[in-house]
C-alpha cells in the first residue's frame, strides 16, 4: 500500500482533479489524502476573521459566494445532472453548518469547524467523481474518525493506528481509499486539525499507522530544489535527500514540505517522494535513511527572526548559568531556533516575540541585552561530517561581502546555519547560489 497525497493546487478545479484521477489510477492499494481546493482554507479563514468581527452580514455574503463556486465546480466535475445534483445537496449540507456558526459569537471551537470544510468538500467532490464518472470502487473514510490529538495536542499515534487499522478493515475488497488532510480531533473529542500545511503531516502519520510501502507528497514543484527559486534563477530538484536533511530543509523554510511531515516516517523507516502533479514524469527528490555524498545539497531562508543577545561576566565558569538563561524562553512557551555562545555572552533567535517584552526585562537580571529583530535564517544541509569536505570554507567564501550577524556549525552533521539581515536574504542566496552550486547546475 501507498499514501499518496495532492495539495491544494493539486485539486484546485474539477479539470485537476480529473487528471488527479489519472494520476492514481492502479492496482495496488493505496490511501488518497486531500487537502482543501486552493484558495479555499483562505476564504474559510476570511469568513471566521468576519465573524470574530461581527461582520456576520459580509460573512454570510463571503459563505454564499464560495458556496456558488463549489456548485459550479460540482456541475463541471459531475457531468451526470443527477450526480450533480445529489453532490449539492450535500455539498450545502457543510455550508448549512457554516451558515449555523454566523448565529451566534464565533468560538475557537467555531472557527476549527469552518476551518475543516475545505477539506471535507474536496473529498466529497473528488469521491463522488471517481465512483460515479469513473465508475471506480473506492472507499471515503473520514479523517474525522481516526486523526486524533492527545492532551498534548500531539497527534496521538497509537490512536491512529488503531482507528485507521479498523476503518481499513471494513473494506477488505477496496484497493483506494480517500480521506482528508489537516483535520482531525482533539483530546476532548472537538473538531481541531494539524495547522496550515498539515496535511503532509496527515499524509505522514497515516502512512506510519498503515504501515505502507512509500508515502508520496503530490505538490506544484518537481521537488525539492537546491534553493529558493522564488528568489534564484538556475535552480535544480535534489533526487536524493535523507530523512535529517529534509527535516532540516522543511523547519528552516523549505515551503514545499511540512516541517513535522518527515518524523513519522523516518520513525518507521518509510520513503517519502515529493512528485509535481503538473510534471508527473519528473523523478521529483526522495526521501529515505540513505544520504549521498555531496557537502552542500541545499539551502533554505527562514524569516521572522528576531535575535537576542546577552552579554555578562557572571557566565564565566558559571555553573548553571545557561539553564537558568534558558528557563526564561521555556516560561514564556518560545521556542529558540539558533545558539552561540562565548565566554561572556549568549546570542540566540526566536521566531515568536509575543512574550519578547517580559523576556527581554527577566533577561536584563543577567546582564545587557541587544535585540535585532528582522532577522532571517540561512540553513544550508548535506553531509557536513566535520573537516570531510572543507564545506565551511566554501561557504564563507560565497559570503565574504556579506555580514554575519551568527553562525551555528557543528550542533548536526547535516546543517550549517547563518543569521543575516532579513535585507540581505536575496543577495545571500544568490551568493550561495554561485559559490556553491553553479558547477553542478552545468554539470
Amino acid at each position: 500500500m501507498k499514501v499518496l497525497k495532492f495539495g491544494g493546487t493539486s485539486v484546485g478545479s474539477a479539470a485537476r482533479m480529473r487528471a488527479v484521477a489519472e494520476l492514481i489510477r492502479s492496482n495496488e492499494p493505496r490511501i488518497v489524502v486531500l487537502s482543501a481546493m486552493s484558495g479555499t482554507t483562505n476564504s474559510l479563514v476570511d469568513i471566521a476573521q468576519l465573524l470574530y468581527a461581527g461582520e456576520v452580514t459580509a460573512a454570510s455574503a463571503r459563505i454564499e459566494i464560495l458556496r456558488q463556486q463549489y456548485h459550479m465546480v460540482a456541475r463541471e466535475l459531475l457531468p451526470e445532472p443527477e450526480v450533480a445534483a445529489e453532490a449539492i445537496k450535500v455539498l450545502d449540507e457543510n455550508f448549512k453548518t457554516i451558515f449555523g456558526l454566523t448565529r451566534q459569537p464565533l468560538s475557537g471551537s467555531g472557527e476549527r469547524v469552518i476551518l475543516a470544510q475545505g477539506e471535507l468538500l474536496s473529498t466529497l467532490l473528488f469521491h463522488r467523481y471517481i465512483t460515479a464518472v469513473e465508475g471506480q470502487e473506492a472507499a471515503l473514510l473520514p479523517a474525522l474518525d481516526f486523526m486524533r490529538l492527545d492532551a498534548d495536542d500531539e497527534p496521538d499515534a497509537a490512536y491512529i493506528r488503531e482507528h485507521l487499522t479498523a476503518q481499513l478493515a471494513q473494506y477488505p475488497n477496496t484497493r483506494l481509499f480517500i480521506t482528508q488532510g489537516y483535520i482531525c480531533r482533539n483530546a476532548q473529542g472537538q473538531i481541531d486539525n494539524l495547522k496550515r500545511g498539515g496535511s503532509d503531516y496527515s499524509a505522514s502519520l497515516m502512512g506510519a499507522a498503515a504501515g505502507v510501502e512509500e508515502i508520496q507528497i503530490w505538490t506544484d514543484i518537481d521537488g525539492l530544489h537546491n534553493n529558493d527559486p522564488r528568489v534564484v534563477e538556475g535552480t535544480y530538484p535534489i533526487r536524493e535527500l535523507s530523512f535529517d536533511e529534509a527535516a532540516e530543509l522543511a523547519y528552516f523554510g523549505a515551503k514545499i514540505l511540512h516541517p513535522s511531515s518527515v518524523l513519522p516516517a523516518r520513525e518507521h523507516g518509510i520513503p517519502v517522494r515529493l512528485l509535481n502533479t503538473m510534471q508527473p514524469e519528473a523523478p521529483g527528490t526522495l526521501i529515505s535513511a540513505r544520504t549521498g555524498q555531496e557537502a552542500i545539497k541545499a539551502v533554505a531562508a527562514k524569516d521572522g527572526l528576531t535575535a537576542i543577545k546577552v552579554k555578562s561576566s557572571r557566565m564565566l565558569l558559571a555553573h548553571g548559568f545557561l539553564r537558568s538563561l534558558f528557563e526564561v524562553f521555556e516560561r514564556h512557551r518560545t521556542s529558540i531556533d539558533m545558539v552561540t555562545t562565548s565566554e561572556v555572552a549568549v546570542s540566540l533567535t526566536i521566531d515568536d516575540a509575543t512574550h519578547l517584552p517580559e523576556i527581554v526585562a527577566e533577561l536584563q537580571r543577567f546582564g545587557s541585552v541587544e535585540v535585532d529583530e528582522n532577522q532571517t535564517i540561512i540553513c544550508l544541509v548535506g553531509n557536513l561530517i566535520q573537516n570531510s569536505h572543507g564545506a565551511a570554507s566554501q561557504v564563507f567564501e560565497s559570503l565574504q561581502n556579506i555580514p554575519l550577524r551568527m553562525i551555528s556549525y557543528g550542533g548536526s552533521p547535516n546543517n550549517i546555519s547563518l543569521l543575516v539581515n532579513t535585507a540581505d536574504k536575496t543577495r545571500t542566496l544568490k551568493a550561495l547560489n554561485a559559490g556553491l552550486f553553479a558547477r553542478t547546475a552545468v554539470a
